[in-house]
C-alpha cells in the first residue's frame, strides 16, 4: 500500500509540473499574439496618420487587439454585438465561417443575402440556371437586368452589394457527383436550396461522406418545411426517407406553383439556422423540422425521428464511402432527373400523337373532331385554344359521356361521321396519360398533341402566354 501512495505522488506531482508548463506557454503565445496583432495594426497605418501626437497602439487598438474585430466592423455588426447572447465572440465566429448554398432560386435568394449581411466570411453558391422572367416573384436577389445571364453570376453581385467585405465564390455549373465532393470539402456547411428529389439524396449523401452540417428547406404552394440534418448525431435525410417517393409524387414549383413569399420565409429560417451553426450560438433544428401553412399562418415544430442504424449511408454499418458517393446513379435511384427542365416522357406511339403544326392545318381545314383539354381547372383559366373542351385527367375517366356526347354533336354539326378526338395539357405529359385512358376506354382514334401548350406558343403563336 505504501509503494502505491509513492507512486500516485509522484504521478501528482508530474501533473503540477506539465500543469506549470502549460501556462506558461499559453501565456507566451498570449503576449505574441498580442504583440503580433499590434505590429500588423501599425503596418496598415500611413507614415502620417498620428504626427506624433496619437496615443500607442495598444491603446487606441486595445479592443482590437483582444477580439480582432476592426473599427469598422464594430461599426457594421453592433447591432449583433449588442445581444448578450451573441456579441462579439458570436460575430466573429461567422467572420471565419464559410457556407455554401446550392441554388440561387426562391430558397437560396434570401439566404444568401442574410448570409452576405451578416458577415460570413466565405460564402459559395452553386447553380447552372439563368434569370428569367418567371423568377421575379419569388427570386428577389435577382433583377430584371440579370433577364438571361447566369444566377450565381446575378446572386454573387447582389451579395458584394449588401458586403463588400465578404468573400463570394462562384460556381457556375450543375452539381453532380464529380464535384460535389471537392466543392463541399471547401465549406464548413451546406445549404440545400434546390427543389428536386435526386439533389436532396445527392447533397445529403455528399454531406454525410464529409461530415458536414446540411440545413435542408423546401417550399410548394403555400407550405413550407425545414429542418437540420446530419449535425450533433441528428438524423441525415435517408434516415427519414429511405425510400424515394414515386416520381408521380415530386411536385416542383415549376408544375405547382408557389406563392413568391413562402420560399422567401423558408430561405430566410435556413440562413438562420446556418447563423446559429456557424456563430455557436443558439439551438439548431436537428432532430426536428419546423412547418409553415402560409395559408392559415401557422408555423409548426415537430419531433422527427432520430438517427437510422439501418441508414444506408450514416448507419452502424454503413459503408458509404467518397468513391461509393461518385459512382452512385441518383437519377436512376429516384426515377427522376437531376435537370431543373421539365420531363418529356414518351407514353404513346407516334401513331397516337400528332405535332402542333399538324392540328393547327387541320383545324384549318375544317376537320370535323374535339380537342380535350385535360389540365386542371385553374391552368384552363389561365389561357387555352380556342373551342377546347375543359375536362380535367383527374375526372376524366368519370366524364367519359361528356366526351362521347361532345363527339357526336360534332358530328351532326358538321354532318359528318366519325370526328376525331384530341388531347392537349401544359407540355405533354398528361395528354398522354389522357390517350391511354381513352384507348383502354374504346376511344381507339384518340390523339395527343406533342408538346402541349408549350411547343404550341414554340412552333405556332409566339403570341400564345407562356406559364
Amino acid at each position: 500500500m505504501e509503494s502505491n501512495g509513492g507512486e500516485a505522488s509522484e504521478i501528482i506531482d508530474e501533473i503540477e509540473a506539465l500543469k506549470a508548463q502549460k501556462s506558461q506557454l499559453e501565456d507566451r503565445i498570449s503576449a505574441l499574439e498580442s504583440q503580433f496583432r499590434e505590429t500588423s495594426i501599425a503596418e496598415q497605418l500611413p507614415p502620417d496618420t498620428c504626427n506624433g501626437t496619437c496615443p500607442s497602439i495598444s491603446a487606441v487598438d486595445a479592443a482590437v487587439s483582444r477580439h480582432g474585430l476592426p473599427s469598422d466592423a464594430i461599426y457594421r455588426y453592433s447591432r449583433h454585438l449588442l445581444l448578450p447572447s451573441f456579441g462579439v465572440q458570436g460575430q466573429s465566429n461567422l467572420l471565419r465561417s464559410s457556407i455554401l448554398v446550392v441554388g440561387a432560386g426562391g430558397l437560396g435568394s434570401p439566404a444568401l443575402l442574410y448570409l452576405a449581411a451578416c458577415g460570413i466570411g466565405r460564402i459559395g453558391v452553386v447553380d447552372h440556371d439563368v434569370v428569367e422572367l418567371n423568377n421575379m416573384h419569388r427570386q428577389i436577389i435577382h433583377t430584371e437586368a440579370y433577364i438571361g445571364k447566369s444566377k450565381v453570376e446575378s446572386a454573387a453581385a447582389a451579395c458584394r452589394s449588401v458586403n463588400s467585405t465578404v468573400e463570394v465564390v462562384e460556381y457556375r455549373e450543375a452539381l453532380r457527383t464529380s464535384n460535389a465532393l471537392e466543392i463541399f470539402s471547401k465549406y464548413d456547411l451546406i445549404i440545400d436550396a434546390t427543389d428536386n428529389v435526386p439533389s436532396r439524396y445527392m447533397i445529403n449523401d455528399c454531406c454525410v461522406v464529409l461530415g458536414k452540417a446540411l440545413v435542408s428547406g423546401a417550399a410548394l404552394g403555400l407550405e413550407g418545411q425545414l429542418t437540420v440534418y446530419n449535425y450533433k448525431g441528428g438524423p441525415c435525410y435517408r434516415c427519414l426517407f429511405p425510400t424515394p417517393p414515386p416520381m408521380t409524387a415530386c411536385q416542383r414549383c415549376a408544375d405547382s406553383g408557389v406563392l413568391g413569399v413562402v420560399p422567401g420565409v423558408i430561405g430566410t429560417l435556413q440562413a438562420l439556422e446556418a447563423i446559429k451553426i456557424a456563430s455557436g450560438v443558439g439551438e439548431p433544428l436537428t432532430g426536428r423540422m419546423l412547418i409553415f401553412d402560409a395559408f392559415s399562418g401557422r408555423i409548426r415544430v415537430v419531433k422527427i425521428r432520430g438517427r437510422s442504424p439501418q441508414c444506408d449511408v450514416c448507419g452502424e454499418q454503413a459503408a458509404f464511402t467518397a468513391e461509393g458517393f461518385r459512382d452512385f446513379d441518383y437519377e436512376k435511384f429516384t426515377q427522376s432527373s437531376l435537370s431543373t427542365a421539365p420531363p418529356e416522357l414518351n407514353l404513346i406511339p407516334e401513331e397516337s400523337r400528332i405535332s402542333c403544326k399538324e392540328y393547327e392545318e387541320r383545324v384549318g381545314n375544317g376537320e370535323a373532331h374535339i380537342l380535350i383539354d385535360v389540365r386542371p381547372a385553374h391552368h384552363f383559366d389561365i389561357i387555352s385554344l380556342p373551342n377546347s373542351l375543359n375536362i380535367p385527367l383527374s375526372s376524366l375517366e368519370s366524364r367519359l359521356p361528356e366526351v362521347s356526347a361532345a363527339l357526336k354533336e360534332e358530328e351532326a354539326r358538321k354532318g359528318v361521321s366519325g370526328a376525331h378526338l384530341y388531347t392537349v395539357c401544359r407540355r405533354g405529359n398528361d395528354s398522354q396519360r389522357a390517350v391511354q385512358l381513352l384507348h383502354k376506354m374504346g376511344f381507339s382514334s384518340a390523339k395527343d398533341i406533342v408538346g402541349g401548350l408549350t411547343s404550341w406558343q414554340k412552333e405556332v403563336d409566339p403570341n400564345f402566354p407562356a406559364y
